[in-house]
């Protein structure tokens, strides 16, 4: 069923919805998850660029802005609508040559490690930018560069969301020996071990200095040419196993995008080896329930959503992996009769489910319209890995350039189609969506959150097909997470009657504090034991186009974010 006001949504005040009105818009808007990184992506298009321009903005200052989550050194992926069609960018490395399984049984291991060089594998941020543009984009090159530039070399206030986790990140960093790969971390973003203060004013030279190499060089230079060096010279010197010609070696891959029919509209994800498959198969499976039969916060839609999006991920994580080197069986999975098989075997209680593989995260997104009906959605991460977020920890000296631990998605178990291999793709957790009708575009949306993504996404599409919410209603909506066995974590705005309810039908309800919400003199307590835990429930943003052309557009509270409109 559609909702009676499709097309347009409700603006009432929901008990726990209306922590904020949506941003309004007819020219261009940008929502990320830093105000300074929406306002130069605005920039950009006030002055003359179109969306992909601003995209490309943004995510250049937000490598700057917010380096817990992003970074010069890590990967990206993206959906462009150009006004008439949608195109699939993947931005994402692949392992260096000498990564073979043996390789790391000969290290004893049974795991990527996420902390040092093991777990690095190519960047492909860099050439994803550049390959955008020399598509899509209008304004020169290095413009794009310009306000990222500007903040590192003269500084950014620190917003508290990232000053909490630089903290967080400082105080592992801090514990026991660091070896030399790592040791660059503390030089790059500390000051002799200090980190920024929330509203402390922050300066990168070094990586202002870089920043000004990759738009001089179209980022040629960071896969061919000096940058490279710099790169492979370090992991030579310090065991590492990136070299000259694994970066030489590294292109991005223009793809179809994937997609799932739900009550009228059309749900777009990347293809494999991205997680987004998974949010397209459980929507499948719920579009033979009737959802808005039921209120949104009901037990009965909760556990639904819930049960679709287990079996979801567990069949997924069993076949994701790099489609250039494996077969990959998805589309079966996007069938509506795959889907009617997994909906005959979900009851009234929990199934059981096994654990979600690398629960990581270490993510920004951001999302992007303009004037002329361009829209975009974009993620880069460096991954949690070691130092929540900051990647793998190892920081390339006096560049400004944290690698990421991509590498880290990746399985040692021989026989698994994502297991290690030379130039080969991990599963990766990058997932920017977007959301059509009748071949219309609605608009793009995304979540970061590791494993949370697909089940965000599927989420966010039920606010606002099944019950009508507008999109910052939907962002600001309580949240659900399974993670493992039949533990789902869930945040405190769900109504005790729904975490009631949802014990009695088996689920493991785990209440928690979303990470970004504890107060530091409880952010040791919380998750060690007492009565509530912190958890991640991720960030997101989301731009829907109305049918009179109207912007629409939201930034998750989680975040600290705006929308940036004109």
């Amino acid at each position: 069923m559609m909702p009676t006001n499709a097309g347009r949504f409700a603006l009432e005040h929901y008990p726990y919805l209306s922590r904020r009105l949506p941003v309004f818009a007819c020219r261009g808007v940008v929502a990320t998850s830093e105000p300074l990184a929406a306002q130069a992506g605005l920039r950009a298009l006030q002055r003359g660029g179109n969306a992909v321009d601003a995209a490309i903005t943004t995510a250049i200052a937000l490598t700057v802005l917010e380096p817990t989550c992003n970074g010069i050194g890590g990967d990206a992926a993206a959906l462009i609508w150009d006004g008439s069609r949608l195109h699939g960018l993947s931005g994402c490395g692949r392992a260096p040559g000498s990564h073979t399984p043996d390789l790391f049984a000969g290290l004893g291991l049974d795991r990527v490690p996420p902390k040092g060089w093991l777990p690095v594998t190519v960047p492909g941020g860099p050439a994803a930018w550049r390959d955008m543009h020399r598509r899509f984009g209008r304004l020169p090159f290095e413009a794009l560069f310009e306000p990222a530039v500007e903040y590192a070399r003269d500084g950014f206030p620190v917003t508290p969301v990232t000053a909490q986790r630089w903290r967080a990140a400082a105080a592992i960093h801090a514990e026991g020996p660091v070896e030399p790969a790592v040791r660059f971390w503390r030089e790059t973003f500390t000051r002799d071990g200090r980190v920024p203060q929330p509203g402390e004013r922050w300066s990168l030279p070094h990586l202002a200095g870089t920043l000004r190499e990759l738009a001089s060089s179209e980022c040629e230079s960071f896969y061919r040419g000096a940058l490279a060096g710099k790169i492979a010279d370090f992991a030579a010197a310090t065991g590492g196993y990136l070299t000259r010609a694994d970066l030489a070696a590294h292109t991005s891959s223009w793809v179809e995008p994937i997609r799932a029919s739900y009550r009228g509209h059309e749900v777009w994800e990347l293809p494999p080896s991205g997680q987004g498959i998974a949010a397209l198969t459980a929507l499948n499976v719920l579009e033979g329930f009737e959802l808005d039969r039921a209120p949104r916060d009901s037990v009965q839609s909760y556990h639904l959503q819930i049960e679709a999006m287990k079996a979801a991920l567990k069949d997924a994580y069993g076949y994701l992996a790099d489609p250039e080197l494996v077969s990959v069986p998805w589309q079966q999975r996007l069938s509506k009769e795959f889907a009617a098989d997994v909906r005959r075997r979900i009851g009234d209680r929990a199934n059981v489910a096994a654990t979600v593989p690398n629960p990581l995260g270490g993510t920004v997104y951001l999302c992007v319209a303009d004037a002329e009906g361009m829209m975009v959605s974009f993620m880069q991460s460096n991954y949690t890995g070691w130092l929540l977020g900051f990647g793998s920890g190892v920081v390339v000296p006096e560049t400004g350039i944290a690698l990421h631990s991509r590498g880290a998605g990746f399985t040692l178990e021989r026989g698994h189609p994502n297991i290690i291999a030379p130039r080969k793709r991990p599963f990766h957790t990058l997932a920017p969506a977007f959301l059509t009708r009748d071949g219309q575009p609605v608009g793009p949306f995304g979540v970061i959150g590791g494993p949370l993504q697909p089940q965000a996404h599927v989420q966010l599409v039920v606010n606002l097909v099944d019950f009508g919410l507008n999109p910052q209603a939907s962002l600001d909506a309580p949240r659900f997470q399974w993670t493992i066995g039949n533990r789902i974590e869930v945040e405190l705005s769900v109504p005790p009657e729904v975490m009631q309810g949802l014990l009695v039908r088996g689920h493991d309800v785990r209440p928690c504090v979303e990470f970004a919400a504890i107060p530091p003199r409880l952010s040791g307590s919380l998750g060690g034991g007492g009565p509530l835990e912190s958890g991640d429930f991720g960030k997101a943003q989301m731009i829907c186009r109305q049918p009179d052309g109207v912007l629409v557009a939201a930034s998750d509270w989680r975040a600290g974010g705006c929308a940036a409109a004109y």
